[in-house]
């Protein structure tokens, strides 16, 4: 791909993954459409998606730095403040439980979740789902503002499955575990702060396991320093994405996903429709 490509990318990338609309959805979707040199089956494309999302993390960490110093500093126990440390540690061990399912699924199924990597149509059919989910996630969802603090284990190993969802390309990590959160009566902030807390080591961990495969011989030369290059662009515009999202959801607690929804909807079927028909 050219540089130009590999920005754009990166631009898409570091905005959609945040937003629940798919980032691997539309960066499997939208070259096709725009009829791009980017070879999607090449077997440097998802290390090359992954370094993006490195990008994202290093954003999350940078906007959420408080949330996880607090949390290193209570799992280390260097706080005289004992009913802090007992917080910090109990957060810690919801983060871990829902990160649990992703790793296992993610580990069972990474041939065929692999394969779908490359297939533009698969890809638009569940933007079109993801759509519905988010819709029909805010239709049904509990009515309450239970605060972060009150989530339990079983909560968080239910948002830990819905978020296995979005390992199919065209489902959102963010939209499915901010519906898993909604579900269980926390309300959209409070769900996309845990959503995002917990797609950080999700996404590092995929980062240890793809991107050294941008280095390997049978990748073309100056792809990893492309990567590189496309990964800050990722990351600064996640950063402004986060941003935007908290304070987005803090705001429109009645309605926040249905945009979304309807934009993935209409996204997924058109492009169904450009691709089998035009």
């Amino acid at each position: 791909m050219s540089a130009v490509e590999a920005l754009l990318i990166a631009i898409i990338q570091g905005a959609t993954e945040l937003f629940p609309v798919s980032s691997l959805g539309h960066a499997v979707v939208l070259p096709a459409l725009l009829h791009t040199s980017i070879d999607q089956s090449s077997p440097d494309f998802l290390p090359f998606l992954v370094m993006l999302h490195l990008g994202t993390a290093v954003a999350l960490l940078l906007y959420f730095w408080r949330d996880w110093w607090a949390l290193l500093i209570g799992v280390l126990g260097a706080s005289r403040d004992n009913t802090a440390v007992n917080d910090a540690r109990r957060m810690f061990v919801l983060i871990v439980l829902a990160t649990i399912p992703a790793v296992v699924i993610g580990f069972a199924l990474e041939k065929f979740l692999r394969s779908l990597f490359g297939s533009p149509i698969i890809a638009a059919t569940f933007l079109v789902v993801n759509g519905l989910l988010l819709l029909f996630g805010e239709r049904i969802r509990r009515t309450g503002h239970r605060p972060l603090a009150t989530l339990s284990f079983k909560d968080a190993l239910v948002i830990g499955c819905w978020q296995c969802t979005a390992l199919i390309p065209g489902i959102s990590r963010s939209g499915a575990t901010i519906v898993g959160g909604l579900l269980r009566g926390i309300d959209h902030e409070s769900s996309a702060r845990f959503s995002f807390l917990i797609a950080t080591p999700i996404i590092l961990g995929a980062t240890v396991l793809e991107v050294p495969k941008l280095l390997h011989a049978s990748v073309a030369p100056g792809v990893f320093g492309l990567a590189a290059a496309a990964a800050v662009v990722a990351g600064i515009t996640a950063y402004l994405s986060t941003v935007f999202l908290m304070r987005y959801f803090r705001r429109n607690e009645d309605w926040a996903l249905n945009p979304f929804g309807y934009y993935c909807v209409l996204l997924g079927a058109g492009a169904i429709a450009w691709l089998e028909f035009a």
